[in-house]
């Protein structure tokens, strides 16, 4: 009888080890569990890898930069991506319309969703490109450290101090349109879209032809009369550069390039997908020294008028 009370003991002993093994597997794995996230555009998926760090499993929608985003359109590995997301970014304004229908037919009441036109109060008809809007990005990345320390409160104190890091390297781009707004305040510029709107209003510069930039936007007809003043602009070297958009691959905008390299206007590449290989932080400082580079250019020719 002995013999098999100790025989008994051990077998509730292994069984008693096998499940507290188990049980703190599981316990570990659910600890060591990525956070899901979904990012309409690759610029705010970068934002909540670099706040999230190894804590988030990152899925960006659009990030091919040769791709224009207007023609994009949602596949079901995207609908997939979404139902399983804990955490959904995205821009708003008319920008990603297709994301507001994914959601809606991928309902997940778990799921916290950050729209980064509704943080920094823009609607449907504002110019949707916001994140080159200086208080873009500041905004989401708020929103979006509360979102993970709220689903991974035990690393609160990490997203705490990744939001505080990332807030100081915005710094420099802050710098930059200082120091370009000092320097070139009210000095004339044209654009073939406005996808680098905000910045420009950001540094001061007279954007001219801002109707041809609607129209291009929208995948409209520009007037005969805004595109005879916008050529005029170029040929007369009335601004100091051409801001185009190098993902748009409308016959117009080729020919606006041209014509600008023609008339010796320094032309600006902006796109509107991060470059693989960069931060948000480096393609933002990228674009910036660009401008000003051909904005010094741009005085250095003659005949060039404000």
């Amino acid at each position: 009888m002995k013999k098999n009370n100790s025989m008994w003991k051990f077998l509730m002993r292994a069984v008693a080890s096998t499940v507290f093994v188990f049980a703190f597997g599981q316990a570990a794995h659910a600890q060591d569990a990525k956070i899901p996230v979904v990012a309409a555009e690759n610029f705010y998926g970068d934002v909540v890898q670099q706040l999230g760090g190894d804590r988030v499993d990152v899925t960006s929608i659009l990030s091919n930069p040769d791709q224009d985003p207007h023609l994009f359109e949602a596949s079901p590995k995207t609908a997939r991506a979404l139902q399983h997301a804990s955490l959904v970014v995205y821009n708003g304004a008319d920008y990603d319309p297709w994301m507001t229908k994914l959601l809606n037919v991928s309902k997940n009441d778990k799921r916290k969703t950050i729209v980064a036109a509704e943080l920094i109060g823009k609607k449907s008809g504002d110019n949707p490109h916001l994140w080159y809007d200086p208080s873009t990005m500041p905004a989401v990345a708020r929103a979006v450290s509360a979102a993970l320390a709220s689903a991974d409160p035990a690393h609160k104190a990490a997203y705490d101090a990744n939001l505080a890091k990332f807030l100081d390297s915005l710094k420099p781009i802050a710098d930059k349109v200082a120091a370009l707004r000092s320097q070139y305040a009210h000095v004339s510029v044209t654009a073939t879209e406005p996808v680098f709107g905000y910045m420009s209003d950001a540094i001061g510069l007279d954007m001219r032809n801002q109707r041809f930039q609607l129209a291009a936007m929208n995948d409209t007809e520009a007037s005969a009369s805004d595109i005879a003043a916008f050529e005029r602009d170029l040929r007369e070297r009335r601004v100091r550069a051409l801001i185009y958009n190098s993902q748009a691959t409308e016959a117009l905008t080729k020919r606006m390039l041209k014509l600008a390299q023609q008339s010796h206007v320094p032309t600006v590449s902006v796109t509107e997908t991060q470059p693989a290989g960069k931060n948000y932080q480096q393609w933002m400082l990228a674009q910036l020294d660009a401008l000003g580079n051909a904005l010094a250019a741009g005085s250095a020719n003659k005949g060039t008028t404000q």
